[in-house]
């Protein structure tokens, strides 16, 4: 999962306006200036924590120098150095979502008619739905060449829910699960993530990995997802600029 997870982030600050990866030993980062103040996007993934503290001033004097105000650090459950040494360097626990996997053997997509599935989505059909599931504002323009297999489906007419599944050695990686207000609770998310899947195994991926929110936990679990432990995510932010 956190292969899946660095290889996304990377690719998708790539893919932004603007944006850069700083790659060192045992440590990436993806930085975004395109969305400063969005940490989850502004992200660090290590696989060292010797590594890791090493690179701390590095990584913010590069997340400084690009304007970016708030960035995270990735960090398993368990491993309480790496989360006592970002704490004395201002970082501050925000949030903790949970792992999860599954095989996609077994997976079925949903019946006909179903789904009202957008053909061939645009960073334009998700702009909506990641405004107002997320409060993002401006992701299309940010994300503009998105890393992934782009999923939208409507209700009453418009965008409504949206996914991207992100192909990585196998791995049918979730990513960006949202629906807007008004179309949750009838289970939007679910047939989309169900065709997403199936279409995965039909590409060759044998099994597919999240991070699970609080909201989002029962859907996946339901669909099957067992698991893995959970992720932190360790906050830097800096006050925005006066004026």
């Amino acid at each position: 999962m956190l292969r899946t997870m660095r290889a996304f982030w990377l690719e998708s600050a790539r893919a932004s306006w603007g944006g850069s990866t700083l790659e060192l030993p045992g440590v990436a980062a993806a930085v975004v200036p395109a969305m400063p103040q969005r940490s989850v996007v502004n992200c660090v993934v290590y696989e060292d924590a010797d590594a890791l503290g090493a690179a701390l001033d590095q990584l913010a004097a590069a997340y400084e120098t690009a304007g970016v105000l708030a960035w995270t650090v990735w960090v398993p459950e368990a491993d309480t150095r790496v989360q006592e040494l970002l704490t004395a360097a201002g970082h501050v626990f925000d949030a903790e979502p949970m792992g999860q996997a599954r095989e996609l053997d077994g997976i079925e997509p949903p019946g006909e008619g179903e789904l009202d599935l957008v053909a061939d989505p645009s960073p334009d059909d998700f702009e909506p739905v990641v405004a107002g599931a997320y409060g993002w504002l401006g992701f299309g323009a940010a994300m503009e060449r998105l890393p992934f297999h782009p999923y939208v489906a409507r209700h009453e007419g418009r965008p409504a829910a949206c996914l991207g599944i992100f192909d990585h050695e196998g791995d049918a990686g979730v990513e960006l699960v949202g629906t807007i207000p008004e179309a949750r609770g009838r289970g939007l998310a679910s047939r989309l993530l169900q065709r997403a899947l199936a279409d995965a195994r039909e590409r060759g991926c044998r099994i597919s990995t999240l991070q699970a929110t609080r909201a989002g936990y029962p859907v996946y679990s339901r669909l099957g997802y067992r698991d893995l432990g959970r992720v932190q995510m360790w906050e830097r932010r800096e006050p925005a600029p006066e004026g």
